[in-house]
């Protein structure tokens, strides 16, 4: 029989060559084609069966309470994770370089243990005194918390042995290694070998099991570092985000086995530590006692949570060359609406310089910020001024139309929960209770419906009833 031939397969496409190259010919991408076994025929030969470790079980005999979620002690995670940390599993934070992953989860293993339960800090990128320095000022000083300094992955298990606890944090898989591959710390290889290793360790590890939080490094672009195969390998994803000039910090969800994937949740990173924000709508107005001309107010859906953003826009004097700055708002999609404007509304804004902001340094992605957008461009155009207690939510089409988004109950209660009372919305909405829907099929009847409220005294804004309006139409004013 031939001896069977290595292949070289491609971690990030699957592409497959005979021999080894340091960068794949198919996706261009560096470090990923690694040595497979080849695939060679049975020659005829019948396979003989092995006997099963475990024998295989109805549905109904399994128990579900080994496998169910223990609350973490910090309620945002908690949200994002689908209720709780599930023993056995393994999770994947991964965030830029000092957003907080550290800070964060050094608190997660101080409330863990604060439960009762005994957690485990390994760390491959600071030495036990440093982790206790952090400790001190963030405050977490629990006995439950064992910290090591350590880089090998066989000697972290025996220390996973040795302290017997329900909860591990690996501080990162980027510093881990193995002996049993080659390569180095970080490498492709190397990041594959700890993650597989680390997940076969916590699923077969005797009831009630060990939960791991492994920490990941992200790439310039925002991804995860090590192979696209990491992501599949785990249980649980989550993204830590944050902007350096702001105290704001997001966990989303990206992946999870055991909830929802879409979840987020809100923290404030302090000089002592972080806490979670149950209510972050606030943190993204601006304190305002007066209304100023060129501010609207939105709703948007971060996954399934409602967030009320706040869209600031300057128009300046005409230039040769205008200017457009945008910060917190796609800058293809505030040109598109500039154009909607300027086309439907009758707006001149291509000789202007337009500034477009959010508040709080909240990024609104969702299409439903475009009638917020267009109202703060055309009031800091027209110098007008929309009432505090004013919203608008919804889509603008390249006609000119407005489109109904989804979630609209969501957004609609939130707002009113947080004092609102009018709200300008696409035709078709359904009423909420507490707020005076506005309802404009575009974008031109929009403004002219947000016109006649900016002229209403701002004391009786909230007092007024639900009314019919009646535009101006043909020269003759309406009421």
């Amino acid at each position: 029989m031939a001896k069977p031939r290595s292949q070289y397969r491609c971690s990030e496409c699957n592409h497959v060559t005979a021999k080894w190259v340091g960068r794949c010919p198919e996706c261009g991408t560096w470090g990923t084609v690694d040595e497979v076994a080849a695939l060679t025929s049975l020659g005829g030969r019948v396979r003989k069966p092995i006997a099963p470790s475990s024998a295989a079980l109805p549905i109904r005999d399994i128990d579900p309470e080994t496998t169910r979620h223990a609350p973490s002690g910090i309620p945002e995670l908690d949200r994002v994770l689908g209720g709780g940390i599930v023993p056995g599993s393994v999770s994947l934070l991964a965030g830029d370089p000092g957003v907080g992953k550290s800070t964060l989860l050094l608190e997660v293993v101080n409330r863990w243990a604060g439960a009762g339960h005994r957690a485990l800090y390994v760390s491959g990128e600071e030495s036990a005194g440093q982790i206790r320095m952090r400790a001190e000022r963030t405050g977490c000083d629990n006995d439950g918390v064992y910290l090591v300094s350590e880089s090998d992955l066989d000697t972290v298990l025996a220390h996973i042995d040795e302290v017997r606890p329900s909860l591990v944090v690996i501080d990162s898989v980027q510093t881990m290694s193995t002996t049993d591959n080659d390569g180095v710390a970080g490498g492709v290889t190397q990041v594959r070998a700890v993650i597989t290793a680390l997940t076969g360790y916590a699923k077969s590890a005797p009831s009630p099991g060990v939960a791991l939080i492994v920490v990941g490094h992200v790439t310039k672009d925002g991804a995860i570092a090590g192979p696209r195969s990491l992501e599949h390998l785990v249980d649980v994803v989550l993204h830590f985000e944050g902007d350096r000039n702001t105290s704001l910090r997001m966990v989303r969800g990206v992946k999870n086995r055991f909830g929802a994937s879409d979840e987020v949740g809100c923290f404030q990173l302090h000089d002592n530590g972080i806490e979670g924000v149950a209510d972050p709508s606030g943190l993204f107005l601006d304190q305002r006692p007066n209304p100023v001309p060129g501010t609207a107010v939105t709703v948007a859906l971060d996954g399934k949570r409602p967030l009320i953003g706040e869209v600031q826009a300057l128009i300046g004097a005409e230039a040769p060359s205008p200017r457009r700055a945008v910060s917190g708002i796609d800058s293809s999609r505030a040109a598109m609406i500039a154009a909607v404007l300027e086309a439907r509304a009758g707006l001149e804004l291509t000789r202007h310089d337009i500034y477009l902001s959010t508040v709080g340094g909240m990024r609104l992605t969702d299409p439903s910020a475009d009638l917020a957008i267009a109202l703060a461009m055309a009031t800091g155009y027209a110098g007008l001024c929309l009432p505090t207690t004013a919203i608008a939510i919804g889509e603008v089409g390249l006609a000119g139309d407005l489109r109904r988004v989804t979630g609209m109950d969501r957004r609609l209660a939130e707002a009113a929960r947080m004092g609102f009372t009018i709200a300008l919305v696409p035709a078709g909405t359904k009423q909420q209770r507490g707020l005076r829907l506005l309802e404009a099929a575009t974008l031109s009847e929009a403004m002219r419906q947000m016109l006649l409220v900016a002229k209403e005294p701002a004391e009786s804004a909230p007092k007024v009833k639900p009314l019919k309006l009646r535009l101006v139409d043909g020269g003759r004013d309406g009421q």
